[in-house]
């Protein structure tokens, strides 16, 4: 299967998931309200940081020498005996110092974060090992099968009554599905490891685990600090705006989860040329949908939120803040990635520590001074002052060329198709055509899409080319110009 279509097999099972995900979180929202989700938020927050203590780098680590494809079953063997263990010892240490926990949450959940804590590290392995035996495509449906099962749990539990239980106990129920799905899937050929083999992921995973640590401080650690200053209702609100960030990256994390294994076994095998090519490749097209997404959200932010409820809309200008800060970050996650491809763990470890060090601090002085918008501004600066660093240190190790056409024509495109929804919008503000915000908004995002697509399949022949190499049907204006 072709690099294209693999992550467009990826890409549709994480925007199918994301999908399913936004359905849910507009339900809870409107039904339990933004403290509700608060909490929610702040307990799948404290368990994505706990969880650091198990992967601390393995999982990049499992997934690079697997993808190497020399003593596999070794290397997968030696990994599950490392995660697994490392998840059993920090569930017991959870449910022993519950009272911290609960203390800081707000709510008896201690039992969940135990339970999520090892589920979340088996599923973290089995989806390791699914990336490095290069199954990026089966590692990329289990995610709809993961965030549907665990969406419908919840949605269901929720209308019993349990509330805040409900969503975890669904949250539980999702892992559960989705890992007894990889289990199936999964090259489970395990043969025993030696020390060099252990001694072979420590030495990867001592540079690595900054890395979960950068994506856990991308995603998690502005929710912790609001945590300690600001009220559970806007905690609420800021998830939710979040999750519309997190609706945006799904392409880039895509392209990510799908060139890693390509370039590391082209790396592997001294193909140099391969490896460039790539990484321009993933730098082509990670700001994609990112890019139209953060100029619409400039025009429809607050009218979007209004969909969730009234009380939501205060996080408009966080919304244009945080996916800014999103399309910043997908640019730097693929420099990094190709970093860590590359066998260069110590060099993304100093974009990885740049980054949290200067996210955390910047967190806690702005959030202090500016509440939740100090939060969304220090992502964007810490992204942003990481980039700069991924690119010089990916630059000195390989040579590879940054596709500045083909972004500045996706800029080109957004910025056309902004003018074309402001208008909608400035028609419907007047005349009330539709009177209906929702579909105002789906109508206005759909025309908006469709009009960026059109004009960047218009003016970008490296769009055309990719559309032509990757499209399962042959189309006639490709083959005639």
């Amino acid at each position: 299967m072709r690099v294209g279509q693999t992550s467009f097999v990826v890409f549709i099972s994480k925007f199918l998931s994301s999908v399913l995900g936004f359905v849910a979180t507009l339900y809870f929202a409107r039904t339990l309200g933004a403290e509700v989700l608060g909490f929610y938020a702040l307990t799948i927050t404290v368990v994505s940081w706990i969880q650091l203590g198990g992967k601390i780098g393995f999982g990049g680590a499992i997934k690079k020498r697997v993808s190497e494809g020399e003593q596999q079953s070794q290397y997968a063997a030696a990994g599950g005996i490392i995660i697994l263990g490392l998840g059993i010892i920090l569930g017991l240490v959870v449910l022993l110092e519950y009272s911290y926990i609960e203390s800081y949450i707000g709510r008896p959940v201690a039992p969940f974060v135990s339970a999520l804590i090892v589920l979340g590290l088996l599923m973290a392995y089995l989806n390791s090992l699914l990336s490095g035996y290069r199954l990026v495509h089966i590692l990329g449906i289990l995610e709809p099968i993961r965030i549907g099962s665990r969406s419908l749990l919840q949605i269901g539990l929720v209308v019993s009554g349990l509330g805040l239980g409900g969503m975890l106990y669904g949250y539980i129920g999702g892992l559960v599905v989705a890992a007894s799905v990889a289990l199936i899937y999964t090259p489970l050929k395990f043969q025993t490891p030696n020390r060099d083999h252990f001694q072979s992921l420590i030495e990867y995973a001592k540079f690595a685990w900054l890395g979960n640590l950068r994506y856990r401080a991308y995603n998690d650690v502005d929710i912790l600090v609001l945590g300690i200053f600001v009220q559970s209702n806007l905690i609420g609100i800021y998830s939710v705006v979040w999750s519309i960030t997190k609706f945006l990256t799904v392409f880039d994390s895509a392209i990510s989860s799908t060139i890693f294994p390509e370039i590391s076994n082209a790396d592997h095998h001294e193909n140099t040329g391969l490896a460039e090519t790539l990484i321009s490749d993933s730098l082509r097209y990670s700001g994609l949908i990112l890019i139209p997404g953060f100029v619409g959200s400039l025009i429809l932010a607050g009218d979007i939120l209004e969909i969730y409820g009234p009380e939501f809309t205060q996080g408009a200008h966080v919304m244009s803040i945080l996916i800014l800060a999103g399309l910043v970050y997908a640019y730097q996650r693929q420099f990094v990635n190709a970093l860590n491809a590359i066998d260069r763990p110590a060099l993304s470890f100093r974009v990885n520590g740049i980054f949290i060090v200067t996210n955390f601090l910047l967190n806690i002085a702005l959030v202090y001074y500016y509440g939740w918008t100090g939060a969304a501004v220090a992502t964007s600066l810490s992204a942003s002052l990481s980039l700069l660093f991924a690119v010089y240190y990916l630059r000195s190790e390989i040579d590879f060329k940054i596709p500045s056409r083909d972004i500045v024509q996706q800029w080109v495109a957004a910025l056309v198709m902004a003018g074309v929804v402001y208008t909608g919008l400035v028609i419907e503000n007047t005349h009330q055509i539709i009177s209906h915000n929702f579909a105002t908004v789906l109508l206005l995002v759909i025309v908006g899409a469709s009009v960026y697509t059109v004009f960047l399949f218009i003016i970008s022949s490296s769009f055309r080319e990719t559309v032509e190499t990757n499209s399962p049907i042959k189309i006639p204006y490709i083959h005639n110009n």
